[in-house]
């Protein structure tokens, strides 16, 4: 882990609040390219009706975007939570070098949990991967959310 993933996965909590604000699951990401964050993004699925909004698709395609390919060489994506598999596939064709993570998905990470997609040699790309940056306080973020998503839903029952 490099004294730079902190700083930079800190600005992805930060996108993960924005999420929150919105009543979505609060995940953030932001992509990185020579020192500089290129591309920020959070959940949008509820906001967007929108399956495939999740907060690192929508940071890669602000850093396709900005870069003007579809090719992210030299590019690191820090994101909150584990990656999926369908964000491990986006990363994979879009040719991150890296992706830093903070929480641990179990029962959906691409990344090394559930499966890891991204080191698979049988693709023609493989990402490099750090996980557990900032991991108590990703981990926290979601777990208050769903935490407050359930008394929630309780209280409407009462």
């Amino acid at each position: 882990m490099l004294d730079s993933d902190i700083g930079y996965m800190k600005e992805a909590l930060l996108e993960a609040k924005k999420a929150e604000v919105l009543g979505e699951v609060p995940i953030g990401a932001v992509i990185v390219k020579d020192g500089t964050i290129i591309a920020k993004g959070h959940n949008l699925r509820e906001t967007l009706k929108d399956p495939t909004a999740h907060a690192e698709i929508i940071a890669i395609r602000e850093a396709s975007k900005r870069l003007g390919g579809w090719r992210l060489h030299g590019c690191t994506l820090y994101v909150t939570l584990e990656p999926c598999q369908m964000c491990a596939g986006a990363l994979i064709q879009s040719r991150v070098d890296r992706v830093v993570y903070g929480a641990k998905d179990l029962k959906a990470g691409a990344a090394g949990s559930l499966l890891n997609l991204l080191n698979d040699e049988r693709f023609n790309h493989q990402v490099s991967i750090e996980s557990g940056v900032l991991e108590e306080e990703s981990a926290h973020l979601l777990k208050i959310f769903f935490k407050n998503l359930r008394k929630g839903k309780e209280d409407s029952k009462s």
